[in-house]
């Protein structure tokens, strides 16, 4: 499983407890776009919450908190 560069921008962004609406700020890009990736990193994930997000992306090794 691969994710794009965006993706793990985003998840970092998640990690940090950050909304879709300020990571879209931080990231220039509109709420949707994040919410895009959201969805993206749900099905690459297997998971179906941010906080299961952030775990699996931890277990993988793809983002430090």
């Amino acid at each position: 499983m691969t994710l794009t560069p965006r993706e793990r921008d985003v998840l970092a962004l998640l990690a940090e407890g950050l909304s879709n609406k300020r990571a879209a700020r931080d990231l220039g890009v509109s709420e949707s776009t994040v919410k895009f990736h959201v969805q993206a990193l749900y099905s690459k994930l297997g998971v179906q919450s941010r906080a299961g997000a952030v775990a699996r992306g931890i277990a993988l090794g793809l983002v430090t908190v």
